[in-house]
């Protein structure tokens, strides 16, 4: 009795940590926030455009807290910051605020493809620049313990003569065990030409969860390396 209680609190506590484990860093796949429950998220990101020139590179750090409305519909507001070292010169600073919110359509399985939508909107800290807004359609699927999920993305300038940029992110991975996962992820932006792909790896324990991943461009356009990691404690 005493051992089956334990191993149910185990798993439960596992489980939690897990509510919005990410097996991508760049690519959503179909799930979302449990109602009533929260989690804290942090996103560290790098971008090294030439790594001939390593030395010049940007950092972007955000934190997330996130909410679940219901079981289908969660809420979440990001701040941001950014760390850029060029050759004049480092400077860091606030880069503004994102607020998005994520919907699940039907049941896993109810579709062939399980369907999400997201919206988001992108406020910079120069109240100068235009305020972006993006949307994005998120389509996963589980068979057993791979994952397929893909995400087309639109994104858009708001003002009249705005800037629209179509973009997406993909990946497919495998549970090797319940607390690890190994995949490999891809991004890009069709209107700019740019494109990135490289592993990315999951891991959770009792009362967080931490996702990383490597982005390499795959043409001139793109920066050499990305890489980010993301850290995920539910309460």
């Amino acid at each position: 009795m005493v051992l089956t209680m334990g191993l149910a609190l185990v798993s439960f506590s596992v489980d939690k940590a897990m509510a919005d484990r990410r097996s991508y860093v760049w690519t959503y796949e179909y799930q979302s926030m449990p109602k009533g429950m929260a989690e804290l998220e942090y996103y560290v990101t790098t971008e090294v455009p030439d790594t001939g020139k390593s030395s010049i590179n940007t950092w972007k750090h955000w934190l997330e807290l996130e909410y679940g409305l219901t079981d289908r519909w969660d809420v979440s507001m990001y701040q941001m910051w950014k760390h850029k070292n060029a050759a004049s010169g480092s400077t860091t600073e606030y880069d503004g605020f994102k607020l998005r919110t994520r919907y699940r359509i039907g049941e896993k399985n109810h579709f062939l493809l399980d369907p999400v939508l997201y919206f988001e909107y992108i406020r910079d800290d120069d109240f100068s620049k235009p305020s972006v807004g993006e949307a994005k359609l998120i389509l996963g699927k589980d068979i057993g313990d791979f994952n397929m999920s893909y995400n087309q993305i639109i994104k858009r300038n708001l003002e009249k003569s705005g800037k629209t940029d179509h973009e997406y992110a993909t990946g497919a991975s495998y549970r090797i065990l319940p607390e690890f996962k190994l995949g490999l992820e891809s991004k890009g932006n069709y209107s700019g030409e740019k494109y990135a792909a490289g592993p990315t790896a999951s891991f959770a324990a009792k009362r967080f969860w931490v996702s990383f991943g490597t982005a390499f461009g795959l043409n001139k356009k793109t920066d050499d390396v990305q890489t980010r990691m993301i850290v995920g404690v539910p309460f």
